[in-house]
């Protein structure tokens, strides 16, 4: 029946004892209770074997004595056989669990004299001293000192044990390393010692509760985090689960340098096994669509330092239904759902509006509301049926008053649109499967409401058939389309860029200066107390997540004819689709053949082979009719290959410069050069010739593209140039006629360009690593990222012209939200990429040693090797199916690849 939620808040328990306490000694009455007598730094707790009698709590500031009776003192109430006996006068004790139900305590007042008869009666002695330094501890009047001298016992007795070494799983386990720390549950911290071996991290409780050790086999971690604990950088959380909500177990350190060692030796452990995860990564497969709604949510409350062992810094939801009064739920209303581009505070504009008029006048610091939007208190009223025991912790040991309780969904939904105070957004547990949080069977009673009713489970909204329902239909309502379209404008407000600054007062989002991470350094205060007092209010009002993000969170890709509910992911039936199926299916079969050939991509086999050039392969095109192939090389030339006859049909050099990329015009009667002596060269296949010239950069062109009539160049002269080409007309000797529509100017040499489908977007790679987006219609730069270091290789929209990816001579793979410019993946790789292929999901990518890579890219890793070329691969052609693949290499040969499933 004993928990630490029995002792107060920032209490230790330090010792038990096996014990009588006995009741009116040497008194016909006499009664005496076997138990066990528990120290701890703030009280005296003693629990009865026997159920039915209540935990007695005596809280050492209101002892008036503790002494152990000497033998010869005459007015003893001890006897000789009473040897062992420890007496405690005191003013006031609580009685807990009486009959073993949970209720708010029972106060005694009055002085009463408690004797405890400890079974070791050696032991009395140390006992009694102990229980002498923690009331004097006690009995001091400023919240500061005591503090310090309880942490000051704490130490000394930590530094006097050590961990047990025989409680290691095997004998051949290698230490790593020990130090002290405290485990961390909701609202309690126990101390201990910490272990770390090459297979096991231990952590073994000073007070052997609630088990004498704690082990977790470094095999089963997949998640670490560091976390913020009462504001300092000491927490650390591991997670032997991809997606559980509660931890394995929470420590809190003494000092950031052991944090940070056991940190790193875990990482390093696990490193080895699963790739740790970023907001970045997480928000990749949200936008794809391969982590719900409310995964999502859950890995940025993690990565934000939200835990659900800190109350002070429990995971944050949002409300999403506004409408708990219809008898049906109607999820394709707007008008159903709460805006989730405004914190909870500017849903009421009346209330707004008089919050801000106050904001007005007030003297720096300045803030809208004077409540946050989570704390200990909140969680807990949404909690008290399920963890009553934390609410009687938290409010020493009593019950919120009956009206004030959760009573029904719909009346608090009501008071945070028109309560005063009242911010508060909802906790994970209401989109989960657990509806005991909103049921009482516990049959605590929680009091009476001013009309008389009892409080009893939650009251739900009418289209809630019950609390199973009532959940069902919340995780429907946050999977919702509608939710799925604006969940990012929530999460600007509460992790990302509308989180601080004029953007967060543009908002409408502007909390208590002590709320934000950085708000208060602890380390500049000197004052014990006001330490002390400061961290109280801190944990106890609420803290912001970390923040996150710090541009304009993507938007969620919502597939076109997709359901994106979280039991069914079936696509719209055709009698639903808002096309006809004639004008539909031609475009679906390209679509699903495509889909078939990136499922199998992995199936991809090496078909022929041909040294078709002397120096390294930089560009391939290949016609319509697929009879031939045309390349380009380093060795000047621009070959014709027949895939029939496996012959050079035509070998052309238009100097003695390398050439750099190829292409060929629709019509397939024009192929485009582009080479390293600043030219673009136009060269007929009809009539065997060069047809035209056009001489528009001032260094080597390294890379060009054709869309719709219009040339793009891309050169080491800083530029990327758009040029209208209007043909010559072929059987005269009339040139192209050359328009420069734009001039797209850089900072150093372009290495690659790439367009997205509509041809309205263009993306730049650099030599030193930038990635520029061009809004091509007008000629503007939408973003630029720093995005590697080095040379860029390679760049390329996903078909959905939504993630641009690049890779480059840093051996990294970066994916940027096209519409954000927000870097949101960065995959290593262990040699660099030199071209690639990619459908927004998977990666087809040629590596410098020659081998053919396939990735999952949401799970950054290597999935399929393929051996190709013996040097770099430079140059990679995929057909408009991806079921065929050419690819040039360092070693002059071209490769046939051929998809077979």
């Amino acid at each position: 029946r004993f928990s630490l939620l029995l002792l107060n808040l920032e209490e230790y328990y330090f010792e038990q004892h096996t014990a009588n306490h006995i009741i009116n000694k040497g008194h016909k009455d006499e009664r005496k209770f076997r138990g066990s007598l528990k120290i701890c730094s703030k009280s005296i707790i003693f629990e009865p074997d026997d159920n039915i009698q209540p935990i007695i709590k005596i809280p050492l500031r209101d002892c008036i004595s503790i002494k152990a009776p000497e033998d010869n003192e005459t007015n003893s109430p001890f006897t000789r056989d009473t040897s062992g006996g420890i007496s405690v006068l005191c003013s006031q004790v609580f009685l807990i669990k009486e009959r073993n139900v949970i209720a708010p305590y029972t106060t005694i007042r009055g002085k009463t004299e408690h004797l405890f008869q400890l079974d070791v009666a050696g032991k009395v002695g140390d006992v009694v001293q102990t229980l002498h330094q923690l009331y004097r501890a006690s009995c001091l009047d400023k919240m500061g000192d005591q503090a310090a001298m309880i942490t000051a016992i704490l130490q000394s007795r930590l530094a006097r044990t050590s961990f047990d070494k025989n409680r290691f799983q095997s004998i051949s386990e290698t230490l790593h390393m020990e130090c002290k720390a405290e485990m961390v549950t909701p609202l309690v911290t126990n101390p201990g010692h910490v272990c770390v071996t090459d297979a096991n991290l231990y952590f073994q409780p000073l007070n052997g509760y609630p088990k004498p050790v704690v082990q977790i086999t470094l095999q089963n971690v997949r998640r670490i985090y560091k976390r913020r604990h009462g504001l300092m950088p000491l927490g650390l959380e591991v997670f032997c689960t991809e997606d559980d909500l509660c931890s394995d177990i929470y420590l809190k350190f003494y000092n950031y340098q052991d944090r940070d060692e056991v940190y790193f030796l875990i990482a390093t452990y696990i490193e080895n096994h699963i790739a740790e995860h970023t907001a970045e990564s997480y928000m990749l497969q949200w936008q794809r669509g391969h982590i719900s709604n409310y995964q999502y949510l859950l890995h940025l409350n993690n990565l934000a330092d939200r835990s659900c062992n800190d109350l002070s810094q429990y995971p944050v939801f949002p409300w999403i239904i506004a409408d708990y009064s219809s008898s049906v739920l109607d999820l394709t209303k707007p008008e159903t759902f709460r805006d989730l581009s405004k914190p909870v505070g500017a849903l009421n504009k009346e209330r707004l509006d008089r919050l801000l008029a106050r904001y007005q006048e007030m003297p720096e610091p300045k803030f809208m509301y004077g409540s946050h939007y989570s704390s200990p208190g909140y969680v807990l009223f949404y909690l008290v049926r399920v963890a009553p025991e934390y609410m009687l912790c938290l409010q020493n040991g009593k019950f919120d008053h009956a009206d004030r309780m959760f009573n029904s969904i719909a009346e608090t939904w009501k008071n945070c649109l028109d309560g005063a105070t009242d911010f508060k957004e909802l906790i994970p547990e209401f989109y989960e499967n657990d509806p005991s949080f909103l049921v009482n069977s516990l049959k605590l009673d929680l009091g009476k409401r001013q009309g008389g009713k009892i409080v009893e489970d939650v009251e739900l909204p009418p289209w809630a058939s019950g609390p199973d329902d009532f959940l069902q239909k919340s995780q429907e309502a946050l999977e919702s389309q509608y939710v799925s379209e604006h969940l990012h404008e929530w999460i600007d407000i509460i992790f990302g860029c509308k989180q601080k600054g004029s953007e967060a007062v543009e908002a409408h989002n502007v909390f208590h200066p002590l709320t934000y991470e950085g708000g208060v350094d602890l380390n500049s205060i000197m004052d014990p107390n006001e330490k002390v007092a400061l961290l109280t209010q801190i944990l106890e009002f609420g803290q912001t997540p970390k923040q996150l993000f710090t541009t304009p969170h993507p938007q969620r890709i919502i597939p076109r004819l997709k359901s994106l509910s979280r039991t069914s992911s079936h696509s719209v039936s055709i009698a639903e689709s808002p096309v006809s199926p004639n004008e539909e299916s031609f475009e679906d079969l390209t679509e699903e053949s495509i889909t078939l050939a990136w499922n199998n991509i992995a199936k991809l086999k090496l078909d022929k082979q041909y040294k078709i050039h002397k120096e390294a392969i930089t560009g391939i095109a290949v016609p319509c009719n697929g009879s031939s192939v045309f390349t380009t090389s380093q060795d000047s030339t621009l070959k014709m290959f027949s895939k029939e006859s496996k012959t050079i049909q035509r070998s052309v050099s238009f100097s003695n410069m390398a050439l750099s990329s190829c292409l060929i015009l629709p019509g397939d009667t024009t192929v485009i050069s582009s080479s390293w002596d600043n030219h673009i060269y136009f060269y007929s296949v009809a009539f065997g010739r060069r047809q035209d010239i056009l001489m528009g950069h001032d260094d080597a062109v390294s890379k060009i593209c054709w869309r719709d009539g219009r040339l793009y160049s891309a050169s080491w002269d800083s530029t990327v140039k758009v040029w209208h080409c209007v043909p010559g007309e072929t059987l005269s000797n009339k040139k192209h006629h050359f328009e420069l529509l734009a001039e797209l100017e850089h900072d150093v040499s372009v290495n690659t360009i790439n367009l997205n489908a509509a041809n309205t977007t263009l993306a730049s790679g650099t030599k030193d690593g930038t990635i520029s987006v061009w809004d091509v219609t007008t000629a503007t730069v939408l973003h630029q990222l720093p995005c590697h270091s080095g040379t860029v290789f390679d760049a390329a929209f996903s078909p959905d012209s939504r993630h641009l990816l690049s890779t480059g001579e840093d051996c990294c793979f970066k994916v940027i939200d096209v519409q954000t410019g927000m870097l949101i993946s960065s995959v290593t790789t262990d040699e660099p990429q030199r071209c690639f292929k990619w459908d927004g999901n998977t990666i087809l990518s040629g590596a410098q040693s020659g081998e053919l890579l396939i990735w999952d890219l949401l799970g950054g890793k290597v999935t399929e090797r393929i051996k190709g070329h013996t040097g770099a691969v430079t140059s990679m052609w995929m057909n408009e199916q991806c079921n065929s693949v050419i690819t040039g290499g360092e070693d002059k040969h071209i490769v046939f690849w051929k998809l077979q499933y």
